[in-house]
């Protein structure tokens, strides 16, 4: 089973795809990095060139994570290894 691990990191590699592999990991790790509250008034949308998109449910909201922007872009690069994401957007 590690070798299949390997050949599959290697081809990644060999391929520039780990980067964006990596990046596409931040929409499956957003509820457990920003918590229980703002994951039921979000919805992680996309991630494109390292910048994350969020829906979220109400101005109200999206004006508080803005404020917030900057700690949730620090967790969220702290539990991917990297500074993987550069920018998240609210929508």
């Amino acid at each position: 089973m590690q070798e299949l691990k390997n050949a599959i990191t290697a081809l990644l590699k060999n391929n520039n795809l780990e980067k964006g592999v990596n990046q596409n990991n931040a929409l499956l790790i957003w509820a457990s990095t920003v918590g229980k509250k703002i994951a039921q008034n979000t919805n992680p949308d996309n991630v494109e060139h390292g910048v994350l998109t969020i829906k979220v449910k109400s101005p109200t909201w999206r004006q508080e994570l803005i404020f917030e922007k900057q700690k949730i872009l620090k967790k969220l690069n702290k539990k991917l290894g990297k500074n993987t994401i550069r920018e998240i957007r609210f929508i």
